[in-house]
Formats: structure tokens, C-alpha cells, sequence
């Protein structure tokens, strides 16, 4: 059957006005009464709260108190029930020290005085006015991480007391790229916010004397950083070779060809 010009023509326009402007539009299915009924609007969403800059705090020379670590060796003397006293406790992997009577005690990252008020809470329901006494018996190797520039970076256990130029030499050294005059380190505060505060290491090698090479603690971070020379030449490797259109291009640097 065909279908008059005029009301094919009416029919397209009213097709058109419903998918042009469906929320203005004319409902032709609800005998002309109203229009098309509206879905409820959609809550605002959320505006996403930006992160605070998380700044690191003032560097520090201040020694903090010694925290246990997993691997280190202390006595815990009971006085009022010395048959509980233990000599030679191995801070577990898991940060824990197991005690006659107790439950396993979270010893690691904790001084010795907390611990010493932990387990003397613990022991409360056991003894009258327990009083436990902790001392360090061995601690664990010096523990450092050396990352960036360096030859082979990793986390080193240092012999006694070194600074930051034997932890990057323990590492293997720089690299040609690495940024010498701005070395990073980067150290756990008093409070355990972190610290950091650059060495100018190349400064330092060409004249030893008097020169801050930065004494290294427990867990101390050293980061070399790539020279604005090696972040140039990375820059021409990605471009050239990576997302560069034009394939089969090659470029000379010192009469070599890359």
C-alpha cells in the first residue's frame, strides 16, 4: 500500500524531531497529552578530590631510636618469673617474637622500650606486676638500597659504617649516564616521615677533604639520577626508533650510526 506524499513527509518529520531532541520532543504515543515523560536526572558525579602533595620532611641529622627488624637477636628477662626469661630470641620473618604463656608479640619497628611495655602488658594476666626487660643481643647487617645510575643496583648489606660514595662503589659504580653532582638520598625521619636531600658526588671525589659524603643509616636510599646527557639520548632512541612514522630512518652521533 502507499502512503500519500503529505503524510510520509509529516511522519519523517515527526521520526526526525524525536531523534534529533528526544528530551524536547513530542510524544506521539500518549494521545498527544503531554510529553515524552523524562528519566530522573542522574546525580552529579563526584568531583574527584585532588591528593595533597605529600612534601618530604625537614632533613635531620637527629639520630632516632634503633627499631627491631626481622632477623635480629635480643634477651627478654622476666625478673618476677625468670623460668620465662629468654636468651638469644630471633625476631621472626613475619616481625614476631614468641614468649612462653603469650601470644606471639609483633617486635618489628618497634624500640626496645615499646616492646619492653608490649610484653610487660601482655604478661599481665599471668604475673603480678610484670616487669619484662629487653636488650639487643645482635642486630641484623646494615641494609641499604642503591638504585638509578649505578651498575648493578640492589639492596646491599653494608660492613659497619659507610657513606654514600662506598654504597655507590659497592653498587659497581656509576654509569656514563649517571647524574653525579645530584645524588639523591632519601632517609626514614624521626617521626617516619621520610627525609631527602641531595650529595654532589662528583664535587666531592675531585676534592676528598672536608667533603659531606652523607654517613649512611639502616634502610637509607641512594638514587642516581640520569644525566641531561643520557635523558637527551633516551629521548632520540624513543623518538627515532620507537614512535617515530618514519621507519628505517637513521641518524649518526659521534660518526656512528644508530
Amino acid at each position: 500500500m502507499r502512503i500519500a506524499a503529505p503524510f510520509r513527509v509529516a511522519l519523517l518529520l515527526t521520526a526526525a524531531l524525536a531523534v534529533g531532541s528526544p528530551a524536547q520532543a513530542w510524544w506521539p504515543f500518549d494521545g498527544g497529552q503531554g510529553s515524552r515523560p523524562r528519566p530522573p536526572p542522574r546525580a552529579a558525579s563526584p568531583t574527584p578530590q585532588s591528593f595533597p602533595n605529600i612534601g618530604y620532611a625537614d632533613w635531620t641529622e637527629q639520630e632516632p631510636d634503633y627499631r627491631l627488624y626481622p632477623g635480629d637477636q635480643i634477651d627478654i628477662t622476666v625478673p618476677s618469673a625468670p623460668e620465662l626469661s629468654k636468651t638469644a630470641v630471633i625476631v621472626q620473618p613475619d616481625g614476631r617474637v614468641t614468649m612462653p604463656l603469650i601470644a606471639p608479640v609483633m617486635a618489628a619497628d618497634r624500640t626496645i622500650p615499646e616492646l619492653q611495655e608490649i610484653l610487660s602488658r601482655a604478661y599481665e594476666s599471668q604475673l603480678l606486676r610484670p616487669q619484662v626487660s629487653v636488650t639487643m643481643k645482635q642486630a641484623t647487617p646494615l641494609k641499604v638500597f642503591v638504585g638509578g645510575e649505578v651498575t648493578t643496583p640492589g639492596v646491599y648489606d653494608m660492613p659497619g659504617d659507610i657513606n654514600s660514595l662506598q654504597a655507590v662503589i659497592q653498587a659497581g659504580g656509576f654509569r656514563t649516564s649517571a647524574k653525579t653532582d645530584r645524588v639523591v638520598i632519601i632517609r626514614r625521619g624521626p617521626n617516619g616521615q621520610a627525609m631527602m636531600r641531595t650529595v654532589n658526588l662528583q664535587s666531592a671525589m675531585k676534592t676528598p677533604s672536608g667533603a659531606d659524603f652523607v654517613p649512611l643509616r639502616r634502610f637509607d636510599v641512594v638514587y642516581v639520577p640520569r644525566s641531561n646527557i643520557a635523558e637527551a639520548g633516551l629521548f632520540m632512541q624513543q623518538w627515532f626508533r620507537d614512535v617515530s612514522p618514519i621507519q628505517g630512518f637513521s641518524y649518526a652521533i659521534g660518526g656512528q650510526t644508530q
